[in-house]
């Protein structure tokens, strides 16, 4: 694969020859779980399909090469890679998660890992002085959401990879919101990139998957370790799914970013609307980061109802194109209310979230009919 070769080549090339044996452009399902040897422990690179695959092999260098990293795993989903990375540490150790991290990894991280003896501080990370406070003599990892999920907090990656690696210890970053398309954390310091991939990178909701890509060898081989012991590996259909997704990736990102920028100006004028959260808006508090470290601003808008938790509830069911559910990042737009849905898990916890707070996946639908759907749901 030519490495000068744009985003959108990438996308569509790296780790994606054509098949040697019948030609074919597209990679196979290797739909097998095991491989013939031709003597004990001489084979064609497979031998289990835990351990590896090749269609998962086509997905794991296309991901990596769109993110500029050495290496690249796939995982069966995002949750599972980033129990695969937790899992390097041992207990005592303490993690810096934001102070509104994403539910299900405030959920992994608290009520999984900490009883058996890993600590976790949730911390401002937009401010150098609060991580500096929380720090630890047994600080291992920081752990970045940018944007974060569902306040839209914009980080400043470079800073924060500067300050874990002057006190030895890792920068992970939650890289699913933003895509590789609109954001590189490896090229900022980062020394992780996590995604769920069945977000914006499988791109149609009809998968789940995780992929974690690094530069560093040896964390890389720890990992891939783990995932084997474990078992934590896609299916090879899910590997097909998410390289066919993957292809259109920029362009899906690009026309949802579009489209969520108008929906932004609509909500920004409305009466039922105390606030918009969206990095784009120049009176974001994170808009100067995002535009340093970001290629746009993404398709995730969340916003405050100013009639109170009850009306951002009934709001949600109101919408006829932005359906109610779980999940982000496909092609239908999506809106759900995180305090009693993709958050519950926070309820109480410093974590919890505004009760009226609604967030939207903004998909590619035509823009007129998503700003008219969300105007009349809106009243």
């Amino acid at each position: 694969m030519n490495e000068d070769w744009g985003f959108e080549t990438r996308a569509i090339h790296a780790g994606q020859e054509p098949d040697p044996t019948t030609g074919a452009v597209i990679v196979p399902i290797y739909q097998t779980s095991t491989y013939a040897q031709e003597e004990v422990g001489k084979h064609k690179g497979y031998e289990y399909s835990r351990t590896g695959n090749p269609t998962r092999t086509a997905v794991e260098r296309c991901l990596a090469s769109l993110e500029g990293a050495r290496f690249g795993l796939a995982f069966s989903s995002g949750l599972a890679a980033s129990d695969a990375l937790l899992r390097q540490l041992s207990p005592g150790d303490h993690i810096v998660i934001p102070n509104d991290a994403y539910g299900g990894t405030y959920r992994l991280v608290s009520k999984v890992y900490e009883p058996h003896g890993f600590r976790h501080t949730p911390v401002d990370m937009t401010s150098l002085d609060a991580l500096a406070g929380a720090w630890t003599d047994r600080t291992r990892v920081v752990w970045v959401e940018t944007p974060t999920n569902p306040l839209l907090t914009v980080v400043d990656i470079a800073a924060i990879a500067a300050f874990a690696r002057e006190r030895g210890a890792i920068c992970v970053v939650d890289n699913t919101f933003a895509t590789s398309w609109l954001q590189r954390p490896l090229e900022l310091g980062a020394d992780v990139v996590l995604h769920s991939t069945t977000k914006y990178a499988g791109g149609h909701s009809d998968l789940v998957g995780g992929f974690i890509a690094t530069d560093d060898e040896e964390l890389a081989r720890k990992l891939a370790f783990t995932q084997n012991a474990v078992g934590a590996v896609p299916g090879p259909m899910d590997c097909y799914l998410l390289l066919r997704g993957v292809k259109t990736l920029a362009v899906r990102v690009e026309r949802a970013t579009q489209n969520a920028k108008a929906i932004v100006e609509m909500l920004a004028g409305h009466p039922k609307v105390a606030r918009v959260l969206y990095p784009g808006l120049p009176d974001h508090p994170g808009h100067e980061v995002a535009a340093k470290q970001m290629k746009d601003f993404g398709a995730m808008v969340s916003f405050i109802h100013a009639e109170g938790e009850q009306a951002a509830v009934d709001l949600c069911s109101r919408t006829r194109l932005f359906t109610l559910a779980e999940s982000l990042g496909a092609v239908e737009s999506l809106i759900e209310h995180p305090g009693r849905m993709t958050h519950a898990s926070t309820v109480g916890s410093m974590l919890e979230v505004d009760p009226a707070l609604v967030r939207l996946s903004v998909g590619i639908e035509s823009t007129e009919d998503l700003v008219e759907d969300l105007r009349t749901a809106l009243g």
